[in-house]
Order: structure tokens, then sequence, then C-alpha cells
């Protein structure tokens, strides 16, 4: 591949409870690219996408060996500042999971915690995001009223401004349209395909029409270990390995 990695992973194993989930992975994930992983249930999708910005670490009896590499840092070196890690980079979760309090505070939350005290430049910073993932128009005359209130569609796009109000540089996605409404799932589809222009995009999906619509990278995963990797359109409709063709096919669920 000639694409610049942002995410490089090196012999990454996880162990999570004496069991094997992730085998010597290693993988580099392009900048500025929307990537998604592909795989049947309990191969490790997640769990993947979950070390990139070492969510795994408080899960019970995790052990974790290798590297993962994020502009050139380690992750998981001893010296690693996890809230720096982090910060680089905005999850959306399957179901949205808006905090208990205004539209407006919900974006300016996270700025707020990282030292943004001005109103203006609050004000500024919320509108900006809520515009970038077309919320403006419709919340903008009730930024006081609870998030709670908004459809589950518009509280995905909500919990994605707000995850994009600390400035990241990494978006990841898991399975996070799995709980909206089809017209829901298009924008957020095409807020992806929007938004790579300016971020790294790594996404979980189980829906293969929606990662032949979105990435330009595909990642197939079978039980814990990278079974094929690359452009989107090879993988799916060429695919060089015979597992990647079961799948494709829909021989392994």
């Amino acid at each position: 591949m000639t694409q610049t990695p942002h995410i490089s992973v090196q012999h990454l194993n996880v162990h999570i409870a004496n069991q094997h989930i992730l085998n010597d992975i290693s993988i580099n994930i392009p900048d500025k690219k929307v990537t998604s992983i592909i795989g049947p249930s309990g191969c490790g999708k997640t769990t993947l996408l979950k070390s990139f910005n070492r969510l795994l670490d408080n899960a019970a009896g995790v052990k974790i060996t290798g590297k993962v590499l994020v502009d050139n840092e380690d992750i998981y070196a001893p010296e690693a500042e996890v809230t720096h890690i982090r910060k680089k980079m905005g999850l959306l979760s399957q179901r949205p999971y808006p905090l208990p309090m205004s539209i407006y505070d919900n974006v300016a939350y996270g700025p707020r915690i990282h030292g943004t005290r001005k109103k203006q430049e609050l004000d500024e910073l919320v509108e900006e995001k809520l515009k970038a993932t077309g919320l403006w128009n419709e919340v903008k005359d009730r930024l006081n009223t609870s998030a709670t209130r908004l459809s589950i569609g518009q509280q995905q796009r909500l919990c994605l401004a707000r995850g994009l109000a600390v400035e990241p540089e990494i978006i990841l996605g898991d399975e996070s349209t799995s709980a909206l409404d089809p017209v829901s799932t298009a924008i957020i589809e095409d807020l992806f395909i929007t938004l790579k222009e300016k971020y790294t995009i790594v996404l979980v999906t189980h829906i293969l029409r929606q990662a032949r619509r979105v990435s330009d990278y595909i990642v197939f995963v079978y039980m814990g270990k990278i079974i094929e990797f690359g452009p989107t359109e090879e993988v799916l409709l060429n695919p060089q390995k015979e597992l990647t063709k079961e799948y494709v096919k829909g021989f392994i669920s």
C-alpha cells in the first residue's frame, strides 16, 4: 500500500480471560481514508477497534503485547499518556449516548474540560461542529433543550459533533448505524465520506453494502486474524483468499 499510515499495528496480540482474541495483527491504517473492518460475529473486529484508543485497558483479564503506533507514537509504551491518546480519537458507538444536558452543553463539554472557557469561542465551536454533522439547521433554535429529546438519528449526529469538538485526528465507529433507521443511516454514511477529507476514519460494520458504499479500504478479520486487507473493490469483488470469498458470498456468518 502506498498510502501514508496514520495507525500502524505491529504484531498485536490480545488475550482476554485466557482467550486469544487477536492473533499477531499487523496492519497499516491509511491517513484520511475510510477503512472498514468486516468479519463474522465474535471474530475480534471490535477488540481491534478498541485497541486503537486503549479502551481495552479497563477490561478484566486483558493482556496486550505488540505495538500500536499513532503518529509514530507507541500508545502502549509505558510512558504513553492515555488522556492525550484518547483526545486524538472520537468514538461513535452502536447506540448514541448523549450526556444528560442541553444540546449546546453536549458539544461544549469536551472543549470546556480541555480549557476552553470563553463564551464566544464555545459558541463558534458548537455552531461549527453542529454544521459539520448536518445538525445546525435542525437544532439552532433549541440549543438549550435536552439532548435526550432529539430523535435517535439526531442523537447519533450530536455524539459525532461532541467527538469532533475536541479536535480529534481519528474517528472510530463501532457499528455506529446499527440502531438507526435507513434515512439516518444514509446521513451518517454521507458524513463519513465527507469527513475523511480531515480525519482518518476506521469503522466496524457487519453490513457489506455499507462497507462498499463508504470505505476506501477493507480489513477482513476471521478468528482473530487478518485474512485480507486492501482497496474496497478488490477485497469485495475480487478477493484473493478463499475465506474472504466465502464470507463475501454469505457462506460464513
